[in-house]
């Protein structure tokens, strides 16, 4: 397949690379073997024997989203129930949901199956997600986001402590013992690669994570058996680190530890949250490896406190975001983008308040910072590349600002400098030719851009979203 036209990536922290006219050719398997200038001499030799798909001027190629924290399950009442403290919300709202998706094969299928529609429709192409106990669930939601050509991280919830209050419209949400939670997690692992075994390698889009859902419902027993399993099979981790006050508190009363005190710190590990870490527990993580997954609408409501993002990213620790659907109400990562930056210059102004008190330096990040954490941050998180380049897999999506006959913005974009005259009539045609795509346009669709500018996705090279 070969691709011509604009390219937008984030190689670095904080930089916004533009290709003008570049072409991508992409192999059978779906990596990226070419990319350079479409007036280069090669490049013209390959336009001449090739059929090129076209990207029109007035839109671009952006590498998808990945979406590093998600519970599948909870996707069934997303947007609902975000009036409690976490851990009351996990009792009354997030348990109930997973137990009724796991004893509901059908209801697991038809929830699974859209929200695999909504994150293409949103261009997430990477998901790392949370599932249930039960493991023929899991393998109903891996199978959900092979088919609809989603890449998926699945996990399939490990936790042998019970965490609801007597009566709990729940029940006990657990499994009976160390030992059978950890036989399930290697029997999942095993059926997960078996369910994409007679592909060839390079369309298995699913992978299974070993997923302890928190300390307060783990026994060290469990933990430790994870961590071995993890370490002799290098599979990877998920779960939850010092999200809220509450949860800390109570691994430091109930089992005489900090929270991060677990073996659990691997560079094939992503933590959720970490609010209540400090920079040296970011330079512990920066040393082992650990990603985070920052999820800044859901940290307002279950956190006590923001996510030291700027000291996290000066330790150089591997950062990417997650909706936290249904912490988060929104599966759009471009909302996470948006959250990470508010948030950040909300702390930036309380530094500014007491400058002595708190930091010396700035603690904000900018639009291009959180579209690097969206796109290559978390991919880097996972093991991917997150930017077009030889090599990487071609996961991307397509960005509409304006109609490049008109020059008129699509959907919620307007741009009054290259529209037309009020009377209807296009301005100077030598004008509307000269139009380039620059970072004021792209910071404009960052701000207020919608699902109406989103075009054709791929993962993989496959097309799973048609325009």
């Amino acid at each position: 397949m070969l691709i011509r036209g604009d390219f937008v990536h984030a190689p670095y922290l904080g930089t916004i690379e533009i290709l003008f006219d570049h072409i991508i050719d992409v192999n059978d398997q779906g990596i990226t073997t070419y990319l350079a200038a479409a007036e280069s001499l090669e490049s013209i030799e390959l336009i001449g024997t090739r059929d090129v798909v076209n990207i029109p001027a007035g839109s671009f190629l952006l590498p998808t989203f990945c979406d590093l924290h998600l519970h599948a399950p909870q996707f069934l009442y997303q947007g609902t129930g975000l009036d409690l403290p976490l851990m009351k919300w996990l009792d009354k709202y997030a348990l109930k949901a997973e137990a009724r998706i796991d004893s509901d094969p059908a209801l697991a299928r038809r929830v699974y199956s859209r929200l695999a529609t909504r994150l293409k429709e949103n261009g997430t192409g990477t998901v790392l997600l949370f599932g249930t106990i039960k493991e023929e669930t899991n393998l109903i939601l891996a199978d959900c986001m092979q088919s609809a050509g989603c890449r998926a991280f699945v996990g399939k919830l490990s936790m042998d402590i019970d965490i609801t209050s007597p009566g709990s419209p729940a029940n006990v949400y657990l499994e009976k013992s160390a030992s059978s939670a950890l036989e399930a997690a290697q029997s999942f692992i095993s059926r997960c690669h078996g369910l994409v075994s007679h592909l060839p390698e390079s369309q298995r889009l699913v992978e299974p994570v070993l997923t302890p859902r928190f300390v307060p419902t783990c026994t060290d027993e469990l933990l430790a058996g994870l961590g071995d399993v993890s370490n002799r099979q290098g599979v990877r981790v998920q779960s939850h680190l010092a999200e809220a006050k509450d949860q800390v508190e109570w691994v430091r009363a109930e089992r005489g530890m900090e929270d991060i005190d677990n073996n659990l710190l691997t560079s094939r590990t992503v933590q959720a949250h970490c609010t209540f870490l400090t920079p040296p527990d970011f330079q512990r993580l920066e040393r082992k490896g650990t990603a985070v997954a920052h999820c800044p609408l859901s940290n307002a409501y279950f956190s006590a406190k923001p996510f030291p993002l700027r000291e996290a990213l000066d330790s150089q620790v591997k950062v990417g975001l997650g909706s936290d659907v249904a912490g988060g109400y929104s599966l759009d990562i471009m909302n996470s983008m948006r959250h990470a930056v508010a948030v950040s210059r909300m702390r930036e102004g309380e530094r500014k308040l007491r400058p002595n008190e708190i930091s010396p330096k700035d603690l904000s990040i900018d639009w291009k910072e959180s579209l690097y954490l969206a796109t290559r941050g978390g991919a880097l998180a996972l093991g991917l590349q997150g930017i077009f380049q030889v090599g990487a897999p071609f996961d991307a999506q397509e960005i509409r600002l304006f109609d490049p006959v008109t020059n008129s913005g699509i959907g919620p974009l307007d741009y009054f400098d290259i529209e037309p005259e009020f009377d209807g009539s296009p301005k100077d045609a030598n004008l509307l030719n000269a139009v380039q795509l620059n970072h004021e346009m792209i910071e404009k669709w960052w701000c207020v851009g919608d699902i109406r500018n989103r075009g054709a996705v791929w993962v993989n090279g496959a097309q799973v979203r048609a325009p």
